[in-house]
């Protein structure tokens, strides 16, 4: 848990991210996301349909094990955040070490 947060804290400072339903959707779609991170508390319709997404984008998606507020917390911000999208990593290592964690 730990971990997740101390690497997402550094994509908000050095890449770019999307967050949010809708733009999450729309970067999955334009094929320009590279990790998925859903709250736990995120609706199972809304969840289902983001991991669709994905698994035809071949786009990695982690479950984040706290719920949408300490996914907005984990990102700095003072707001709910139910997913978000990873566009470019910047200088964190997401990407590589998500897979074996999920």
């Amino acid at each position: 848990m730990e971990s997740i947060n101390s690497r997402l804290a550094l994509v908000m400072k050095s890449g770019k991210y999307m967050i949010g339903y809708r733009s999450t959707l729309k970067a999955i779609r334009q094929g320009k996301s590279k990790l998925i991170i859903i709250a736990n508390n995120t609706p199972a319709l809304r969840k289902s349909e983001i991991e669709y997404y994905c698994m035809l984008a071949k786009v990695g998606v982690h479950h984040y094990s706290g719920n949408n507020i300490d996914l907005g917390t984990a990102c700095g911000k003072y707001f709910r955040v139910g997913c978000l999208c990873i566009t470019d990593p910047g200088d964190s290592d997401i990407i590589r070490s998500m897979p074996a964690e999920s």
